[in-house]
């Protein structure tokens, strides 16, 4: 995993310079396997499946406080703002930390993200087209 790619692609995520598809494609390349946005920590994580880590500063000043309650409905709407709509990064984390979302793992080669609640609660969300039947 190279770190300077994976720092990059951090960077346009937070400025929104680029296109999240392509920075999804960019992590996959350099051997990103799975990502962890913790709200809480102000922190992303990256992984790879040979073990390597690269944290990122989450520098958004003005986030919201996590709520107390997993408001589902309030996720989904921001999930779909964010694929349908062009939704910015920094919108999305206001929203979904306003939903009660206090991090979430983005799993690439799985094709899903798992929204985690500060009571434990969880909702996955497949990548657009990826969602198995029965699910």
């Amino acid at each position: 995993m190279n770190a300077d790619i994976v720092l990059e692609a951090a960077r346009a995520t937070l400025t929104g310079s680029m296109p999240f598809p392509e920075i999804v494609g960019k992590l996959m390349e350099t051997g990103v396997e799975y990502y962890h946005v913790d709200y809480a920590a102000r922190q992303m994580r990256f992984y790879s499946a040979a073990g390597s880590l690269v944290t990122a500063p989450l520098l958004f000043e003005d986030l919201p406080t996590i709520a107390d309650d997993f408001d589902v409905a309030g996720l989904k709407a921001a999930v779909f703002d964010s694929q349908q709509n062009g939704q910015k990064f920094r919108q999305f984390s206001q929203r979904t930390m306003q939903a009660g979302v206090q991090g979430y793992f983005a799993f690439l080669r799985g094709k899903r993200v798992v929204y985690m609640g500060r009571q434990g609660d969880q909702h996955t969300e497949w990548f657009p087209g990826t969602k198995p039947a029965g699910n």
